[in-house]
């Protein structure tokens, strides 16, 4: 018998049911933060997965099965010019829907294919920091001032932090792409500008099908103007999809139009943008699945389902965690959390230093899966945080966790991983101060 095994799942049973003996259920507080537990769900369920989530699986579907790594590769390796590793490297996070450990295993290996060390901390720190989906959630949920913030934040840091580690260390780079060959170039399957133009077709669906509407009271400008023209945008692009479905992928063209006509009719007979959504995803999921002529098309949505296993149960644990700690508010709602509001305000309430640098810290060495900051920033924020410190957190969060930290010093060592620590967490603190001086 595997006593560890059995002690193991005993523990479990008696912390089940030592909770259930405990709940507090007379508790005012305690019964308020349940139901915001489960508000907040819902309203991600209902406004968040199905509209943003689901193409963001695709795309990155698409990063992982149509773009070579020696594409990727040549533009951020060692014998790469600077201004164009450090270009690619310091946005790339934007078509990756990664956290900061499942950026660690595209980390280790651009580094060990002889990427510089620069580009490839860049790359680390991009990677989960600005990913595309994260963008959108933090500008429609947090506010747009936040998420252009976190853009340029995150931007600047991984170019910062990737050239300060490169010039620490610039001895040992040199000698390093001395003596190290450059990654082979690989033939791509088919040209770039298809591929290119297959990703960005799924990213601008992503993102006009979720353009936020603007303010209460505002109704002219290009802003209003393309969030009531949205849904024209989005279908003119999903005809731009249905040829790169024919015409790159070779996908037969009566499963495509299949696929298409289901999509529209059931835009025209539902007045919800989700059940157009969830019949363009099942289309695509059908289509791509039962394709003979190219096995990537059957791996692209495969990949997207990896992607989908991996993230949405962590995400909703972190939106549930979130809710029952925090409370949900959003719209008209305001449900209160377990945890006090003063709490909150007392430790990272303003924008002190003291407040920018805890918030720091904790976002560093918390684990954020991919989206879960923006829904736990949100109760921290309508708990008393301060928007300076919900900036730092946003900026060390994302990019470092404890199993993050633990991982890199495998790859880099010990006094490099201190270093690139060191460095987010006090360029997070100083861009804290500087967000909530004028905001």
């Amino acid at each position: 018998m595997d006593w560890k095994k059995e002690f193991k799942i005993l523990g479990w049973i008696v912390a089940v049911f030592v909770f259930a003996f405990f709940m507090p259920l007379e508790s005012a507080r305690f019964t308020e933060a349940i139901m915001a537990m489960f508000d907040l769900a819902k309203w991600y369920a209902q406004e968040h997965v199905i509209l943003c989530l689901l193409p963001a699986f695709f795309i990155a579907g698409v990063i992982a099965v149509f773009v070579s790594q020696g594409a990727v590769m040549k533009y951020f390796g060692a014998k790469a010019k600077k201004w164009v590793a450090y270009s690619v490297a310091s946005v790339s996070g934007t078509i990756l829907a990664v956290c900061s450990c499942t950026i660690l295993p595209l980390f280790s290996s651009i580094h060990k294919r002889g990427a510089g060390l620069g580009p490839a901390i860049a790359f680390l720190y991009s990677g989960p920091a600005i990913n595309i989906l994260a963008i959108i959630l933090t500008a429609r949920i947090l506010g747009f001032e936040m998420g252009v913030a976190r853009v340029i934040g995150a931007v600047v840091f991984a170019v910062v932090i990737g050239s300060v580690m490169s010039l620490i260390y610039r001895k040992e780079e040199k000698a390093k792409n001395e003596e190290q060959l450059s990654f082979p170039d690989v033939p791509e399957k088919r040209p770039m500008w298809q591929t290119s133009l297959h990703f960005f077709t799924l990213v601008l669906i992503l993102v006009f099908a979720n353009w936020g509407k603007p303010g209460d009271g505002v109704t002219d400008g290009a802003w209003y103007w393309i969030w009531a023209n949205k849904w024209y945008f989005t279908s003119a692009f999903g005809l731009v999809l249905v040829y790169s479905l024919i015409a790159i992928l070779k996908i037969k063209w009566q499963h495509v139009l299949l696929a298409a006509v289901a999509t529209a009719a059931s835009a025209f007979i539902s007045s919800s943008p989700q059940i157009p959504m969830v019949v363009a995803i099942a289309g695509l999921s059908v289509i791509t699945l039962i394709d003979k002529r190219d096995q990537d098309n059957k791996e692209w949505t495969i990949s997207a389902w990896d992607f989908t296993k991996q993230i949405m149960p962590l995400l909703a644990i972190g939106v549930l965690a979130a809710g029952f700690l925090l409370g949900s508010t959003h719209g008209d709602t305001a449900m209160a959390g377990i945890i006090p509001n003063e709490w909150v305000a007392n430790l990272v309430g303003g924008n002190s230093v003291f407040s920018n640098f805890f918030a720091s810290i904790v976002g560093a060495f918390m684990y954020f899966a991919t989206l879960t900051e923006v829904p736990i920033l949100q109760g921290l924020i309508a708990a008393g945080m301060g928007k300076g410190p919900a900036l730092a957190l946003l900026l060390a969060g994302p990019s470092l966790s404890l199993p993050n930290m633990l991982v890199i010093r495998g790859v880099i060592g010990t006094q490099k991983t201190l270093i690139y620590i060191l460095l987010v967490v006090v360029m997070a603190t100083i861009s804290g101060l500087i967000y909530g001086t004028f905001f």
